[in-house]
């Protein structure tokens, strides 16, 4: 599988009821645009094309957005779901749980590392408020600090 080219997401079996990609999209909440990424990534089961070139997707499609939708809202990224959907899809025996946890893992990592800058974020605003109290409560005024009015109010 390689990132040009990944292989479709295909049923062993085909599925009776076929919809376009517009009704797969009014059936997800997913745009199309969307849709077309996760298609042209191989991570939604499809049944071809139409005569007229129209992407077609069976039932098992609702499944395939569902997964995508549940691990991105994990927080992980298409280039990670797209991985393990590699080695889902793929004809090895290699269990998908035990991926599947390290990729969670990873996500947790990079959480915990972003909530520690969001938290020092949060400590910045806090002093910055401490420093400007007067300012932001209009008990003072930021030309103050300002030397282009030479710390006089206009």
């Amino acid at each position: 599988m390689t990132k040009d080219n990944p292989p479709a997401m295909t049923p062993k079996t085909a599925s009776r009821s076929v919809m376009t990609i517009g009704t797969l999209a009014r059936r997800t909440g997913v745009p199309v645009k969307v849709l077309r990424e996760y298609e042209d990534l191989g991570l939604i089961y499809t049944v071809g094309r139409s005569p007229g070139n129209y992407r077609l997707f069976g039932e098992e499609a609702l499944w395939c957005v569902g997964v995508v939708g549940t691990l991105r809202g994990l927080g992980l990224t298409l280039s990670e779901i797209q991985e393990l959907a590699a080695t889902y899809l793929g004809d090895t025996q290699e269990p998908i749980g035990p991926r599947l946890a390290r990729a969670l893992h990873l996500v947790r990592v990079r959480t915990q590392a972003r909530i520690t800058e969001l938290q020092s974020l949060v400590d910045r605003i806090a002093h910055y408020e401490a420093d400007h109290r007067d300012e932001l409560s209009a008990r003072a005024d930021f030309r103050t600090h300002d030397p282009r009015f030479g710390g006089h109010r206009p």
